[in-house]
């Protein structure tokens, strides 16, 4: 975005590059094809093209007031300013070269004063073209350039938003079961479950929500919180994450899975007593393939996606950053269970390049 400073400058780079070209253009086309005397043609046509270039600067100003007029108003005003500005550039040329002659107080005729007016009033009605054709574009340019800030930063909020969307029953349930572990006296269990949710929440809260991890980090953080909810499950709960050698240095958003592994443990574990859930990594062709499945009952045929939170949450991320360049699809798995499968473009770290 070209910003106040900038089109200030650009206004005076435009008027002088203009108006330099308007002499240059006036002496090669009329002075020098013409029968005047170097010493009355030069100084003349400095003078003209600078009361052309003082006149203009008037005109700017006329104009910026004239903007806030209502529309047909304006329009009378820029059409009489324009004949009002042309008349004057007539008359100061006409009696400016008759000065250099010794002539003051020659009349012009009609002839002159026709063409040469037209002249002025075609140069004029140029510059306020080109002034209000640089304007309308700058201000477009800006207006498209807020509109597009506005909805980045609209998108960052929504991502934010969706990172910090953090499930209250996981933080009730992982307090309950600390508690719970405090009355047994099993305090060495209680403190490691604590420090787990510390480093978890933690790692939530001030990591950037917009800035991805490589997948090694994100199987780290989702390590951790696995933790946690064995802790909470013991034997009952058995999770394995797997990933190609391939696949650690790729970028991914990140806890993009906690959600997706919270789910399938919420809808697996009320269908049985212990629940396997499998997270893998692959990479195929120029995509990183995420798999989360579980043994647990699997989606209702009739309805795969209303499950909640979880799913939404991850399809909204993955439509925010990668924009028609991912893909999320549900099914079950053979056993049974329910599969949710991701698709990313590949992506590596920069320091892995």
């Amino acid at each position: 975005m070209i910003k106040i400073d900038s089109k200030r400058q650009l206004f005076w780079l435009c008027q002088y590059c203009g108006w330099l070209a308007y002499a240059l253009l006036t002496e090669l086309m009329i002075k020098m094809p013409g029968q005047e005397p170097w010493v009355i043609h030069l100084p003349h046509l400095v003078l003209d093209t600078c009361c052309g270039f003082f006149i203009t600067l008037w005109l700017r100003k006329l104009y910026t007031g004239f903007r806030r007029k209502a529309a047909g108003v304006s329009i009378s005003m820029h059409i009489i300013s324009l004949l009002a500005a042309s008349l004057l550039w007539t008359q100061f040329k006409w009696h400016s070269l008759q000065w250099f002659y010794g002539t003051l107080w020659q009349p012009m005729t009609w002839f002159d004063f026709g063409t040469w007016t037209s002249a002025s009033m075609t140069m004029l009605a140029t510059w306020t073209a080109g002034y209000y054709g640089i304007k309308i574009y700058l201000d477009n340019a800006e207006q498209r350039h807020q509109a597009a800030e506005a909805l980045h930063l609209a998108k960052e909020s929504q991502l934010k938003m969706l990172r910090y969307q953090l499930n209250p029953h996981f933080m009730f349930n992982s307090i309950n079961a600390i508690c719970t572990l405090i009355l047994k006296q099993h305090n060495a269990n209680a403190v490691a479950m604590l420090e787990k949710l510390c480093d978890f929440l933690r790692y939530s809260l001030y990591t950037d929500p917009l800035a991805k991890i490589t997948v090694q980090d994100e199987i780290a953080i989702l390590q951790t919180y696995v933790d946690i909810e064995q802790c909470r499950f013991q034997s009952e709960l058995k999770v394995l994450i797997t990933a190609e050698p391939s696949c650690y240095a790729l970028l991914m958003p990140s806890l993009l899975l906690q959600p997706l592994v919270e789910n399938a443990l919420k809808h697996g574990m009320g269908q049985k007593n212990s629940i396997i859930i499998a997270v893998n990594f692959t990479q195929v062709a120029d995509k990183l393939h995420i798999c989360v499945s579980d043994n647990g009952a699997g989606f209702e045929p009739s309805a795969p996606t209303s499950l909640g939170i979880g799913i939404k949450n991850c399809h909204e991320r993955l439509q925010l950053i990668y924009p028609a360049a991912s893909q999320l699809t549900l099914g079950n798995s053979e056993n049974g269970g329910a599969r949710v499968s991701i698709s990313i473009p590949l992506e590596l770290a920069e320091n892995k390049r």
